[in-house]
């Protein structure tokens, strides 16, 4: 698995790591989604229960995701 994410699929839950660093605090955005926050307020995970269901929070993550790899062709380092 990789370390972005964690997908179980009896469970149908997803959790997208999109940056280093702990979760001090969480938004939760429904009975099935919760954002884990940083220090900084800014979101470090997504767990989303009921993943499938979910393809506009799975796309919002994946596009954190990018913008941290993106960096790296800059030669930047990922958070």
């Amino acid at each position: 698995m990789s370390q972005d994410f964690d997908y179980d699929p009896t469970t149908d839950s997803l959790y997208v790591k999109v940056r280093a660093g702990e979760s001090v605090n969480n938004r939760i955005i429904g009975d099935d989604i919760v954002i884990d926050l940083g220090i900084d307020g800014e979101p470090v995970g997504y767990d989303i229960q009921r993943a499938s269901r979910h393809p506009e929070v799975i796309a919002e993550a994946l596009g954190r995701l990018h913008q941290r790899y993106a960096g790296l062709s800059n030669g930047n380092h990922p958070n």
